[in-house]
């Protein structure tokens, strides 16, 4: 089954094109163009990824993270922030508040997006599920 991508971004030229553009590698993606729409897409079906803009109506990106993290059912749940932000102070407040990978806007390489979208999905395959989730263990009593 093929892994699912959440891309949340208000522009939806760019929701578009990086839709096509994933489906060619093999994703099934699902659109959101703005943090709330994110979160009701994310109630109704965990994606394995999320790209994620910043600067959205409604709700912006990074209290769109920080609801994410803050909910046991999607703190574990890559969060790529793809956005035109690119000053240090924004990359490191995406990994204060707990995004997987930092990518800037506009894309010039979709090939390196691709790889790192790979490399996050690979990552989260490898990582030891938190205790309790591994099959058959039971939660300590």
């Amino acid at each position: 089954m093929a892994e699912t991508i959440l891309v949340v971004d208000d522009h939806r030229d760019f929701v578009f094109a990086t839709k096509l553009f994933l489906e060619t590698q093999g994703y099934q993606v699902r659109e959101a163009y703005d943090g709330l729409e994110a979160l009701e897409a994310v109630e109704k079906e965990k994606p394995d990824l999320i790209i994620l803009d910043v600067m959205m109506p409604r709700l912006d990106g990074w209290a769109t993270l920080q609801v994410l993290q803050g909910n046991e059912a999607t703190a574990r749940i890559p969060v790529l922030m793809l956005t035109a932000l690119k000053e240090p102070v924004n990359v490191l407040t995406g990994f204060d508040l707990g995004c997987t990978w930092f990518y800037t806007k506009p894309i010039t390489d979709y090939d390196d997006l691709a790889l790192v979208i790979r490399r996050i999905l690979d990552s989260m395959k490898a990582e030891p599920p938190p205790e309790g989730e591994a099959a058959g263990q039971q939660p300590p009593h």
